[in-house]
């Protein structure tokens, strides 16, 4: 038992040294000698979890993968501020978690991008059947603006941190949900999401005059 726990311990730990490797330096130059020695651990013991790089690339993107259906997993409340919670805990991740940054930086990161699109489509839909969607908004067009904004956010966010803050989302949600939202639902969204230590009052929308 003992050694088993070891074993997941060391595991754990080169995913999470590849990710943070993978991260910065790009996967083509990341080397498995450096990510052991980060972790130190020997060849041999990283050579017994992944046969090769892109083994150890696989299980990185898998663990991202575990952690975005963890923040798509929270989906108490009405659909379209689950979305707004959901992006707000999306960036809040990529601003500190190596994982899921490397994850979707991968050359297959795609797979985590049309996983994370396809749950957008899937809670604006339920939100337009939840009579939360303003008559005529497209569905389609709503998940090509969160889609496009959370990955220019993680883009950015790569070069400055400031924009993985809480502000650049939250004023992207204050501009779209009044045009998006039903009137009748718009002033109890929160655009800086209900997840966060404080949800300031400019952050309540309320429908345009």
């Amino acid at each position: 038992m003992v050694k088993q726990e070891r074993a997941v311990r060391t595991r754990n730990a080169l995913i999470e040294s590849a990710a943070v490797l993978f991260d910065r330096d790009g996967f083509e130059v990341a080397s498995l000698s450096t990510i052991s020695a980060r972790e130190g651990v020997s060849s041999g013991a990283l050579h017994f979890h992944f046969c090769n790089k892109a083994a150890l690339a696989d299980a990185v993107g898998r663990e991202a993968a575990l952690r975005l259906e963890v923040i798509t997993g929270r989906e108490a409340g009405g659909a379209l501020q689950v979305l707004i919670d959901a992006t707000h805990a999306l960036v809040r991740a990529l601003d500190h978690d190596a994982v899921l940054r490397a994850g979707f930086g991968l050359s297959d990161g795609a797979g985590l991008r049309v996983m994370w699109q396809q749950w957008v489509e899937d809670v604006l839909r339920r939100a337009e059947g939840e009579g939360a969607l303003a008559r005529g908004r497209s569905v389609g067009d709503a998940v090509t603006a969160v889609v496009a904004v959370t990955a220019g956010l993680e883009t950015l966010g790569r070069q400055d941190p400031q924009w993985l803050s809480q502000t650049p989302l939250t004023r992207f949600w204050a501009q779209l949900l009044p045009r998006l939202a039903a009137a009748s639902c718009l002033e109890s969204l929160v655009a800086s999401g209900t997840c966060t230590p404080s949800a300031p009052a400019a952050a309540v929308v309320s429908a345009p005059h």
